[in-house]
């Protein structure tokens, strides 16, 4: 009997162990490196995105995303890359890009964001490395023959949310607030609506090429364009719904933009983006 209780035993810790493995292996597979345009490269950590760029000089790396991934990338960077961490630069404030910087702190690597997002981890101590540099407007950043242009284009999704043009490739970088190929998250949470169509108006005066955001597809400028064209016309249908005096469920029942039905989660997020837009319109009457 003990024998049998002994091998059962070993069985059930080699199928934990088993298990562990086959956990670790899927979490590995989750992460990804994808060379994108000159020597700019696409981390992807399940439906999260960063950018980096490597240089002779070092390597200038966005949103660390979380401790898990950070450490992966941090391996895989020197395993394929061996060149320092010069620069760690935030999107914005939203913890679920911008955790796990300590695994690049060091004495030779320089966290910079903008100036409303390390006000918002110092105030809601979000466990994360405080940015050494901030801005308020604009900044450049020289890495070799690179230079990554930060801009803050005011409200739209995330407090101090800016975006990143990387030259000599033309490829720009912004998390959150315009999405390529899929439709805007669920309910809009925390968007400023008319702040995201100023910003993105503002994005396509700048000459780039390549798109690449902190979720979904990589696109180009003429992708960008869709996507701020969607964000009008849905903000204009429910704009005119409300003046027409129908209710939130009519507006879903009669608002469609079928323009659009190629976006990711169309069917599913549609009534859901429409109640977002709504109930901000709303929201600004009341207080008003």
């Amino acid at each position: 009997m003990k024998i049998v209780s002994r091998y059962k035993s070993l069985a059930s810790m080699l199928l934990m162990v088993i298990f562990a493995l086959s956990s670790l292996a899927t979490l590995a597979n989750d992460y990804n490196i994808e060379h994108v345009k000159g020597d700019v490269y696409r981390f992807l950590d399940g439906r999260h995105r960063s950018v980096f760029l490597v240089t002779e000089q070092g390597i200038l790396l966005t949103d660390p995303l979380n401790e898990s991934a950070a450490k992966w990338l941090k391996k895989a960077l020197k395993k394929r890359f061996d060149v320092p961490i010069k620069y760690v630069v935030y999107s914005h404030n939203h913890s679920d890009h911008i955790y796990g910087a300590e695994v690049f702190k060091s004495p030779e690597t320089t966290f910079i964001a903008h100036e409303l997002a390390k006000q918002d981890i110092q105030l809601m101590k979000l466990n994360t490395v405080l940015p050494d540099t901030t801005f308020k407007d604009n900044m450049t950043i020289t890495l070799g023959r690179h230079t990554v242009e930060l801009r803050y284009h005011g409200a739209n999704d995330g407090r101090g949310s800016i975006s990143m043009l990387f030259k000599p490739e033309k490829l720009l970088f912004v998390v959150d607030w315009v999405v390529v190929g899929r439709m805007p998250w669920r309910k809009l949470w925390r968007y400023d609506i008319q702040g995201i169509i100023k910003s993105t108006q503002q994005l396509l005066e700048l000459d780039f090429d390549v798109f690449v955001g902190g979720h979904a597809d990589i696109g180009n400028k003429a992708d960008v364009k869709r996507y701020l064209n969607y964000i009008e016309d849905l903000y204009g249908a429910v704009v005119d719904g409300i003046h027409f005096g129908k209710s939130l469920d009519e507006l879903k029942q009669s608002i469609k933009l079928d323009t659009y039905n190629d976006f990711k989660q169309y069917d599913e997020w549609l009534p859901l983006n429409i109640e977002g837009v709504y109930k901000r319109l709303i929201e600004k009457s009341e207080k008003g």
